[in-house]
């Protein structure tokens, strides 16, 4: 079983940066495919970014945000820069173990506000 907590959240204005953490419970973190997802209010749950040996990202934020993670703190990161009011959302860590698409283990999300 896997617990995570995100943190990081916050209000701020367009153009600005907020990095978002993610602790994750468990002795075999670096086993873990761990990934972030948003949801806006009255639209669906989408893929952000997500890491395991390599990382990729949703075409909406490449460019803008990088995803991390720190195996010794048992943590993953977002850093998000250039945020736009479109990235105003509740983000997600989430964490399988190995590689796929599909994920197992969910945190309760931060919420993100970026102002016009």
């Amino acid at each position: 079983q896997v617990q995570l907590v995100e943190s990081g959240g916050g209000l701020v204005q367009a153009g600005d940066s907020l990095r978002l953490s993610c602790a994750a419970s468990g002795r075999t973190f670096s086993a873990y495919k761990m990934a972030w997802f948003r949801q806006a209010p009255g639209k669906e749950r989408e893929f952000v970014a997500a890491m395991l040996w390599s990382r990729n990202y949703a075409d909406s934020v490449k460019g803008r945000f990088t995803i991390s993670r720190d195996s010794a703190k048992n943590s993953v990161y977002l850093q998000m820069n250039s945020l736009k009011p479109e990235d105003t959302a509740l983000y997600y860590c989430a964490a399988r173990l190995g590689d796929g698409s599909t994920y197992d283990y969910w945190g309760q999300g931060t919420q993100v506000t970026v102002s016009s």
